[in-house]
């Protein structure tokens, strides 16, 4: 048995539309209910009108990406007891219209970065950069976030005066506005378009000053101590998604970085209803993280996978590559993860099912003319499905998994 086809899908604004997916021979449909305010509960009707508009076309509603958690249950603020009962009425809602997987993360405001979202790879393609020097240069000399300079070394913060120097205020305006918005505006971002816009930026991420690692984790746990047990009644399963990138950036903690981390997050509420999203994209731009390694001891909390491939590059610095092109093995990820899916079929598991999604992708082709949120052009993660589908079915054949 296969690990299940899927495909993110941001609703009918999204240029590719369901019968596209239904062609491309994807099963199940990676979606939100993006329009609805982080923090809110989102309601059965709304949820089962997503949810048969999907199943009309041949497919299902296979994992909700993302039900996002509000900066108020981050910071475990005085509106935390209203946001988590809202938390916990959504997985009510979400298992009782037969939705059993859900995607979140618990990164403090900025949800991913990167520092270029039209990055050349030689060949014609576009992928997305993140340079941890010009990063710097943003933080230190455009966001002039207060003591940014003392979290750089002194060669970062040469280069980033540098980088700083050369750039146009036009250009130092389009590296501001595609970290804070434009990445961040189609998954519930804190700061959207219009007004000063860098102020409010700034403003969210002093609502972590005296928040360190610990105190974060605390918070997590409290949050997994009081949805965990939601989500089981309701026959759902939560998977925290990877720090995108897994090291702290702009002063903020990250605690979903290494194996330490995640088996810690398991240990706070030991429920198979506790699990991850594994991302090997996220996680490969980490040189210390051994993928393979990671994925064997965190098998059994596996719930939704991301597969994608990463190009390390020096200074903490990484391109995104093609699927099968890069540092991640991914032929021995994806054969742990079919010996895992077997094995829990082997076991009775009622969440057998392991879905994957080919997670950002190269623009190639006709993508170029085509609308798309950064990292989710449609020819390029075509082909990385076909490849990684053509790996896995290879593996099984090979291993007499099949």
């Amino acid at each position: 048995m296969a690990l299940e086809k899927t495909w993110r899908w941001f609703g009918k604004g999204d240029s590719v539309p369901l019968a596209y997916l239904r062609q491309m021979g994807i099963e199940g449909v990676v979606t939100a209910l993006h329009h609805i305010p982080a923090g809110e509960v989102w309601p059965v009707e709304e949820i089962r009108a997503v949810r048969d508009g999907i199943a009309s076309c041949g497919m299902h509603w296979s994992v909700v990406e993302s039900l996002p958690v509000a900066e108020g249950i981050k910071t475990h603020s005085a509106d935390y007891p209203r946001l988590v009962e809202n938390y916990r009425r959504s997985l009510h809602n979400l298992g009782a219209c037969g939705i059993d997987t859900v995607c979140y993360n618990f990164m403090p405001v900025l949800d991913w970065a990167r520092t270029d979202l039209h990055h050349p790879n030689g060949r014609g393609g576009e992928s997305m950069l993140f340079d941890y020097p010009t990063f710097a240069a943003f933080d230190i000399h455009i966001l002039r976030r207060r003591d940014a300079a003392d979290d750089y070394d002194p060669a970062v913060r040469r280069k980033a005066q540098e980088i700083a120097r050369r750039m146009t205020v036009a250009q130092q305006e389009e590296l501001a506005h595609n970290i804070i918005v434009v990445t961040q505006a189609f998954i519930h971002g804190s700061v959207g378009e219009g007004g000063d816009y860098r102020r409010q930026f700034l403003n969210c991420l002093d609502t972590y000053r005296h928040i360190g690692p610990e105190v974060l984790r605390e918070h997590l746990a409290r949050f997994l101590q009081d949805v965990v047990p939601a989500a089981e009644e309701a026959g759902v399963n939560l998977c925290i998604h990877a720090d995108d990138p897994p090291f702290p950036l702009l002063g903020l903690p990250r605690i979903a970085s290494t194996l330490d981390d995640f088996l810690h997050i398991t240990a706070q509420y030991d429920s198979p209803a506790n699990g991850i999203t594994f991302c090997t994209g996220s996680l490969s731009t980490r040189p210390d993280n051994d993928l393979a390694a990671m994925a064997l001891a965190l098998a059994s909390r596996i719930h939704f996978v991301h597969l994608r491939n990463t190009i390390a590059l020096p200074c903490r610095s990484f391109c995104e590559s093609d699927h099968l092109t890069g540092s991640v093995d991914m032929v021995a990820i994806i054969g742990i993860l079919l010996e895992e899916q077997a094995a829990r079929i082997h076991a009775g598991r009622r969440d057998a099912r392991m879905p994957f999604r080919p997670d950002h992708g190269v623009r190639i082709l006709d993508d170029f003319s085509r609308t798309a949120n950064p990292g989710y052009p449609l020819y390029g993660r075509l082909k990385g499905l076909a490849e990684i589908d053509g790996m896995q079915q290879a593996i099984a054949r090979m291993t007499g998994m099949v």
